[in-house]
C-alpha cells in the first residue's frame, strides 16, 4: 500500500506561480511512473504531467507545455509540479498518482486508470 499525500496548493493571481509537492510512503519501487492529474469542477480529471521515475523522463499536456515543469527527489520520494505563468482556466483540484511494477504500457500514460494510488488532492484557484 502506497499513500499519497499534496501540499502547496492555494489562490494565485494569473500569471503568477505555484509548486505542488507530493510525497509517497514508504521506499519507492525500482521504477515507477508518476503524474499529476487535475479535475475541474465539471468533474473529467485530465492528465497533466508525468515521468519516470529511472531515467526521468517527462511527459505533458499540451496545454501546460513550457508552463509547467515536473521533476522528482528521489531521496524524499517526492514528486513536484512548479506551475508558472498560471491561469484561470488552471483551476482545478490537482492530484498525484503513482503506477508501480509491472508498469502499464507507455500508450497508456494520460489515462486514469493507469494508476494504482493517488494522494487526496490540491485545491489550486488562479483569480484576481
Amino acid at each position: 500500500q502506497v499513500q499519497l499525500v499534496e501540499s502547496g496548493g492555494g489562490l494565485v493571481q494569473p500569471g503568477g506561480s505555484l509548486r505542488l509537492s507530493c510525497v509517497g510512503s514508504g521506499r519507492a519501487a525500482s521504477d515507477q511512473r508518476m503524474a499529476w492529474f487535475r479535475q475541474t469542477p465539471e468533474g473529467t480529471r485530465d492528465f497533466v504531467a508525468g515521468i519516470q521515475w529511472s531515467s526521468r523522463r517527462t511527459w505533458y499536456a499540451d496545454s501546460v507545455k513550457g508552463r509547467f515543469t515536473i521533476s522528482r527527489d528521489s531521496a524524499k520520494n517526492m514528486v513536484y509540479l512548479e506551475m508558472n505563468t498560471l491561469r484561470p482556466e488552471d483551476t482545478a483540484i490537482y492530484y498525484c498518482a503513482v503506477d508501480t511494477p509491472p508498469l502499464r504500457v507507455l500508450s497508456a500514460l494520460r489515462r486514469s486508470d493507469s494508476y494504482d494510488y493517488w494522494g487526496q488532492g490540491a485545491q489550486v484557484t488562479v483569480s484576481s
